[in-house]
């Protein structure tokens, strides 16, 4: 009885805690799907100079194959979560990446200076806030990609489709 009473524990607190950060944050911790990620892939330049920064990481799902694409940038990855950026923690000890930093870091703090390319998979009221930033903080010919959610009054540089069972969309931005 003392095993089940400590796993039924262990999964209370986990849930507790994603709840307790879906509230706080606006959004669950939801990875992005394998035909997402290529298609956000896909849409990338083939080269870019400067840190990719990835706002909401989740799981590690898209730093992963950010940092390996671009080993030449730095990636750093921003989650406040702590069920997700463990995750992508522990992923990071056994998978390392040395121009990969995944932070337990609001990225409303994090300045966005330097920036090559952004990323994010948030909500809509997330992304009207980052607005401002990105308005603030980026640089003329900075990529900014999003996963789902536009950002609001900017024309896309080029938008997709996604073919999955949402038919999400992906929209790149060019500062």
């Amino acid at each position: 009885m003392g095993i089940e009473m400590a796993v039924f524990a262990a999964l209370l607190v986990v849930m507790a805690l994603v709840l307790i950060y879906t509230l706080k944050t606006g959004i669950s911790p939801h990875p992005t799907s394998p035909s997402v990620k290529a298609a956000l892939l896909a849409a990338l330049p083939e080269r870019l100079e400067g840190d990719v920064f990835e706002l909401g990481s989740g799981w590690g799902t898209l730093a992963f194959p950010l940092a390996a694409r671009f080993p030449h940038c730095r990636v750093e990855a921003f989650e406040l979560s702590p069920l997700p950026w463990l995750v992508s923690r522990l992923r990071l000890l056994f998978q390392p990446l040395p121009n990969l930093a995944i932070h337990r870091r609001d990225f409303h703090r994090a300045p966005l200076g330097g920036a090559a390319l952004v990323t994010c998979y948030l909500h809509p009221e997330g992304m009207e806030r980052l607005k401002a930033k990105f308005e603030a903080e980026l640089a003329p010919g900075t990529w900014v990609l999003c996963n789902a959610f536009a950002v609001s009054g900017w024309t896309p540089y080029a938008e997709w489709i996604v073919q999955d069972w949402r038919r999400s969309k992906v929209y790149l931005y060019k500062v």
